[in-house]
């Protein structure tokens, strides 16, 4: 048992909006960043960078270098805007994870870390709400 390679773990950290998708690849503990790439890196117009398509490239690119690194798994975040903001992760994180799958990695945990306000600050709009 002792002589078998130990297998490798990192976390994939996949905050994910309407407006950009921003993968970020850490050690188990977070401190040291293996990769981080963003919609902007892959695509050219402001539009596309919360696309599925974006994030499929961001991910293919993340995994390959991870790979390089030793990494065999990932363990998931997603995250999305939260607080008074979006509280659904935007189009490109289902696409982001599908894609790590794809590459090879193996997928460990997936979780939601959307920070969520326990009656925080006050939500856009006044008391009447936004009137049309």
């Amino acid at each position: 048992m002792a002589d078998q390679p130990q297998f490798k773990w990192a976390i994939a950290h996949i905050f994910s909006s309407f407006n950009n998708t921003i993968i970020t690849v850490t050690d188990l503990t977070g401190a040291e960043t293996l990769a981080k790439t963003s919609g902007g890196m892959v695509v050219k117009q402001d539009r596309n960078e919360s696309s599925p398509y974006a994030a499929m490239q961001m991910a293919m690119n993340v995994a390959e270098q991870i790979k390089a690194k030793g990494i065999q798994g990932v363990h998931i975040r997603v995250r999305a805007p939260g607080g008074n903001h979006q509280r659904s992760p935007g189009p490109g994180a289902q696409a982001a994870i599908r894609s790590l799958a794809r590459a090879g990695l193996r997928i460990g945990r997936i979780e939601d870390v959307t920070p969520i306000p326990h009656d925080g600050t006050r939500a856009p709009g006044g008391k009447r709400g936004r009137r049309v």
